[in-house]
């Protein structure tokens, strides 16, 4: 039988796609037709949704604050909740500023922050080296570098004390809690990109500890986080001397730690709601 003849219209795909528990088939439909460059590459990868396989993964990309960003399988997808955390970034990152992506996945957060802008040097890590070729592909256009390693560990030494913009979408989920995940992360993405150790912040207080001693003076660290850990990593940033604010706008928690600049006093943490 023939991918024609599986496949007859984009009805049937439709209907794979909702009994397979597709919130969206209509619009997943268009994306995957759109995609496939023939009939029996359509089977293929309608074959692959309808089986649990994200679909970003099934596409090869994700859509991100209006950017196409290159996603192989296993490597964390960008998610919509993030793009508070690249908004507050934006209006942070001054002219000419050094921005350094940590955990970066796809490449995702950085790349945006430094799409359309001549002025942006942006440098990312990530541990995975899957994450590492996809946010390689995604940074090489905007000029960006990508180092494979643990956090800070293989940024250059010559970005200590001069980076503007400093953003970590770490792990954050509890051990005990990425059962409880949607298949999709939990089997699809490689969990490296999930498991914060036991409350979740094992990997941003290693973030926090260490954000002193690279950001420049007035740069900001921002990191994304839940609502329950929110006043935890808060109380940590204060620990490690740095300005606290958190922002949030419905399921989105942005935590923003700002470095002092020498004779300013300092700030306690605030908390400020704000629409998505």
């Amino acid at each position: 039988m023939s991918a024609y003849s599986l496949y007859p219209s984009e009805s049937v795909i439709i209907d794979r796609l909702r009994d397979a528990g597709c919130v969206f088939a209509e619009d997943e439909a268009q994306l995957l037709i759109a995609a496939s460059p023939s009939p029996a590459e359509l089977a293929a990868m309608v074959d692959q949704r309808v089986a649990g396989l994200p679909l970003e993964h099934v596409l090869g990309w994700a859509e991100f604050c209006g950017h196409r960003i290159t996603v192989d399988p296993g490597v964390f997808v960008p998610r919509r909740r993030t793009e508070l955390l690249v908004r507050q970034a934006a209006a942070l990152t001054p002219r000419g500023a050094t921005v350094v992506d940590l955990c970066c996945g796809s490449g995702a957060l950085g790349v945006v922050l430094a799409a359309g802008r001549d002025d942006v040097e942006l440098h990312a890590v990530d541990i995975d080296p899957a994450a590492v070729r996809s946010a390689r592909r995604n940074a090489g256009p905007v000029g960006g570098r990508v180092y494979q390693g643990d956090l800070y560990e293989p940024l250059p030494p010559t970005l200590r004390g001069r980076i503007d913009v400093l953003l970590a979408n770490a792990p954050y989920v509890p051990t005990e809690a990425i059962r409880l995940l949607p298949p999709e992360a939990r089997v699809h993405e490689h969990r490296v990109a999930l498991d914060g150790g036991a409350d979740g912040l094992d990997v941003l207080r290693r973030v926090v500890v260490e954000a002193p001693h690279w950001l420049a003076p007035g740069g900001s660290l921002l990191v994304e986080t839940s609502e329950r850990q929110g006043p935890a990593l808060a109380a940590f940033v204060a620990v490690a001397g740095l300005d606290c604010r958190t922002v949030a706008a419905d399921e989105a928690h942005v935590v923003i730690a700002t470095r002092r600049t020498p004779g300013t006093a300092f700030v306690p943490a605030q908390r400020r709601r704000t629409r998505s």
